[in-house]
């Protein structure tokens, strides 16, 4: 019997997704949480057999997303699993998600009997369970070019208030954090993001963390 736990801020998601899942007969239910800091208190008290095995972690709630809950808990559990069960299929979402720790990821309208099998692949295969459409992802990011092999680009390419928030991004800062760092607004971010990805000539977060790591900025 597989123990999980199910992280969602949705009461009706938490519910129905359990439902569905014991219905199997193959997974016990530890627990549920309503967000990534509700996850991590619940998972200070538990142990042996109230502990989970496998967590199925949502990304935006409240208080503490599933990304930082799961780079948490992998700190803290690193004998847990973590599969990220969200409606965002975003390149930058799936990348800081493999980054935290993520064991899989599956998006939510998947089939029951395919999170099923993905729950018992990262237990017993130390597999890596994702959608197709994940999976084609994932894939892409691996195969296609990221940079090209001798881009090189001089930092006075980019002005001071670029690179400041270009190292933000790569630091894992998002638009809010970096306007508040900043003291400018998060359309201002923004702005700037958008004309640091056309100086680079890159499209996503995944692109400029790879150039920056070979620029070594």
């Amino acid at each position: 019997m597989i123990k999980l736990a199910i992280v969602d801020d949705k009461y009706q998601n938490r519910h129905s997704l359990a439902e569905k899942i014991v219905y199997s007969n193959e997974v016990e239910i530890v627990f549920t949480a309503v967000n990534g800091k509700d996850f991590l208190d619940k998972m200070k008290t538990s142990s042996g057999k109230s502990r989970p095995e496998v967590v199925l972690m949502d990304i935006e709630m409240p208080e503490m997303d599933g990304i930082q809950a799961v780079y948490n808990g992998n700190i803290l559990y690193p004998e847990v699993k973590f599969i990220m069960l969200t409606v965002f299929d975003d390149d930058d979402k799936l990348f800081e998600a493999i980054k935290a720790g993520a064991s899989g990821y599956f998006l939510k309208d998947e089939k029951i009997l395919t999170i099923l099998e993905g729950l018992k692949q990262a237990i017993f295969e130390e597999g890596a369970p994702m959608s197709p459409r994940i999976a084609r992802k994932t894939l892409q990011l691996m195969v296609n070019p990221i940079a090209k092999e001798k881009q090189v680009v001089e930092q006075s390419d980019l002005s001071v208030r670029e690179m400041e928030i270009l190292k933000l991004l790569v630091q894992g800062s998002d638009y809010k954090s970096i306007a508040e760092k900043l003291f400018i607004s998060p359309n201002t971010v923004r702005k700037h993001i958008a004309n640091i990805y056309t100086k680079l000539q890159i499209s996503n977060k995944v692109q400029l963390v790879n150039l920056a790591a070979k620029n070594n900025w």
